[in-house]
């Protein structure tokens, strides 16, 4: 029996990159599976069709996770569609790399926004739905424990929140048996930070195992968090990271 048979996910940002090869796991795991997207209605299909092509359950369900009402929406058509929630994972998040006196008072309130604000409201969402068994899964940054690139600061910040979050929701949430933990993916080939990209010479060298990661290596340790073998495992940030931050 696959160790998700019966369980229900919502993926956010899941129309590419991460958050498409979580999905496509969680579903090979046994899960159902919502997809959310914010503009990319055509990946986002093409992700549901490669589950469904292989015997899953998904949907792909738009959502602007800046947006409370759209994200409420969100977890509502998810119940309406399978009846039950029982895993989250929060992936959806924008990079940019801009120098302290470039940036503005706008570019914080972005940022914040998207990789802080809409985790938070997503969790929210969720907690009030999960029963016992829950998980909630962040998909942060190595960058919030160092940024070693200039420019990153309200990134790497951002990410930090994001792991202060998770060991804080962890106590809250403990209680009700539902965990909360953090996979922190270092450098991953993917469209927004390509194996050949401009900084993935010096990325590489930072690394122990002197190569990119991949996606579905990020996406089986959130697998394995979202699995009934991680059940005393809670508040905890997992480095996917090749050993960068060793």
């Amino acid at each position: 029996m696959k160790n998700l048979q019966g369980k229900v996910a919502i993926i956010t940002g899941a129309s590419r990159g991460i958050g498409a090869a979580i999905g496509k796991r969680l579903a090979a795991d046994g899960a159902h599976v919502i997809i959310n997207y914010s503009h990319s209605e055509g990946r986002a299909n093409e992700v549901v069709q490669s589950i469904s092509a292989k015997g899953g359950e998904a949907k792909s369900v738009q959502a602007n996770m800046r947006d409370p009402e759209q994200i409420k929406r969100l977890f509502d058509e998810t119940l309406e569609t399978f009846g039950r929630l029982d895993i989250l994972v929060n992936n959806a998040g924008m990079f940019a790399l801009k120098s302290l006196e470039e940036s503005t008072a706008e570019d914080f309130d972005e940022t914040f926004e998207l990789n802080v604000r809409a985790v938070f409201l997503a969790a929210r969402e969720a907690a009030k739905r999960m029963g016992e068994g829950g998980r909630i899964i962040n998909i942060g940054s190595i960058n919030g424990d160092r940024m070693p690139f200039p420019g990153g600061a309200l990134y790497g910040a951002s990410k930090a929140a994001v792991a202060g979050l998770t060991r804080g929701w962890a106590r809250d949430l403990g209680p009700r048996g539902i965990t909360v933990n953090c996979v922190q993916p270092g450098p991953i080939d993917t469209d927004m930070n390509q194996a050949d990209g401009e900084l993935a010479g010096v990325q590489k060298q930072m690394t122990a195992l002197d190569r990119y990661g991949k996606t579905e290596e990020v996406a089986a340790l959130v697998a394995f968090l979202a699995s009934p073998d991680s059940a005393n495992i809670t508040g905890a940030c997992l480095n996917v990271d090749g050993g960068t931050n060793a």
